[in-house]
């Protein structure tokens, strides 16, 4: 089964989605191209599909460059992005490029669990959940495992929990957990320092800011937590959906505005003080024509930069909104599950299908776009399938990290792009897929597999 549902499971498809209430992750995912359902009157078949998802770079901005900033040190890694606004433009990371050490810190995705948590670091340690649901923390320089905690409560779910992720805050360790709940763990020694029960299981990843935690549950319900007590002191519900894409998406917080996402593919901005909205928009397209687009989660996180909100559906749109009134700046056809990455004169994201692509951050012209899967497919049998069926691998990404792009994918790959032209560097051979994007810390770059291998690149 490819991650990609891992991704997503459509609950029983379009026809039965209004009676499927929870997602489940055993369903397969049969992987043929879908096709179009309307048939030319003459000449040749075009889809549907692959006709909306076309990218034009701009004539306008032919062989014109753009600005990005020079590299700057990562001293911590406190959110799953990085920040708080989920953002780190250029980072000084892994001049050399090679892999400096691996350790193995548990738990692999399995069929009940999954390795889907953004990795963390400050004060020379880096924070891991596995998949099944430990923490680890896990010396920067050396890969020593310095502390393991579990927070697995099958009393909680006996089915078993999976997802969630950590951050880190004032000396804890944030957990959000499958097993529905939410804990803050010592920093140093991996006590917990308290546990609060939700209802719902919490696939998403935590951000800290200022005195509060905030996490989104499955059933698109944002909680604001005290970070020394761990009482909810607001909770706000967005539009419930049945079908979501299984990544530790994450809220934005910049000062006291909180931009949070939501599987009904809504952007809410919130005031981080009592949980009033501010404003909603909704990242979907009225013109889906399958039924993997009706999953509209925002499953990539949300970026703040420069007072603008970045974002992508898995439903297929790409845009810019103004932070403080919600306004679209502009929009593009993109269906993504991996956080933008504004930098400089330009936004980078990635598409589903394997697109890198690069924009002008204030008009949404595209300078131009690579097919990051060109000469990577491959055959393999299918499951419920007859034959052999090509498939080509999922990205992660990408960070500017030392005057590279990189991106990890589900082929086991660590891969290195011009920034400025999209043009392959380099590539290193992870030993197994990676689904999770790069954290950037101390000069290195961990990555987080599937198999519930931490490596460390130089």
């Amino acid at each position: 089964m490819t991650r990609v549902l891992k991704v997503a499971l459509i609950c029983g498809v379009a026809a039965t989605m209004a009676s499927c209430g929870t997602l489940t992750r055993n369903l397969p995912f049969i992987g043929k191209k879908e096709q179009p359902g309307a048939t030319a009157s003459a000449g040749q078949r075009i889809s549907v599909l692959e006709f909306e998802q076309q990218l034009a770079p701009s004539a306008a901005l032919s062989g014109r460059d753009f600005f990005l900033p020079g590299p700057q040190a990562a001293t911590a890694w406190t959110q799953p992005g990085g920040t708080t606004e989920n953002l780190v433009e250029h980072v000084i990371a892994a001049p050399n490029f090679q892999i400096a050490w691996k350790r193995n810190i548990g738990a692999g995705s399995a069929r009940v669990g999954n390795v889907m948590a953004p990795v963390v670091a400050d004060n020379g340690k880096i924070f891991v959940l596995d998949g099944d649901s430990t923490v680890s923390a896990v010396s920067a320089d050396t890969g020593e495992i310095l502390w393991k905690t579990s927070v697995k409560n099958p009393e909680r779910d006996r089915s078993g929990g999976f997802g969630g992720g950590v951050a880190v805050g004032g000396g804890k360790v944030f957990v959000s957990s499958g097993y529905r709940s939410m804990s803050a763990l010592d920093a140093n020694t991996g006590a917990v320092v308290w546990t609060q029960a939700v209802d719902s299981p919490i696939h998403g990843a935590p951000t800290v800011a200022g005195n509060h935690v905030f996490v989104v549950d499955v059933d698109s319900q944002l909680f604001a937590f005290d970070t020394t007590t761990g009482a909810q002191d607001w909770t706000y519900r967005g539009i419930a959906e049945p079908a979501r894409v299984m990544r530790a998406s994450s809220p934005a917080v910049s000062g006291n505005t909180v931009v949070a996402p939501f599987a009904s593919g809504q952007l809410v901005a919130l005031s981080a003080v009592n949980g009033q909205a501010v404003w909603e928009e909704t990242l979907s397209r009225t013109s889906r024509t399958s039924a993997l687009s009706e999953v509209r989660d925002v499953a990539g996180r949300p970026v703040i930069s420069r007072g603008m909100v970045y974002g992508v559906s898995h439903s297929g749109v790409l845009g810019a909104l103004d932070l403080r009134s919600g306004q679209p700046k502009w929009q593009l056809p993109v269906t993504g599950v991996n956080a933008p990455l504004p930098v400089g004169d330009v936004v980078y994201a990635v598409s589903k299908s394997g697109q890198l692509i690069t924009v002008n951050r204030d008009t949404g012209q595209v300078y131009w776009t690579r097919e990051l899967n060109e000469g990577r497919a491959r055959k393999e049998g299918g499951f419920l399938t007859f034959g052999r069926r090509t498939i080509t691998p999922q990205w992660s990404g990408p960070l500017l990290a030392s005057n590279r792009l990189v991106m990890v994918n589900s082929f086991g790959e660590a891969a290195a792009f011009d920034p400025k032209t999209g043009a392959q560097q380099t590539t290193l051979k992870l030993g197994a897929p990676a689904y999770i994007a790069p954290a950037a810390y101390n000069g290195a770059l961990y990555v987080l597999t599937d198999n519930g291998q931490l490596i460390c690149i130089r």
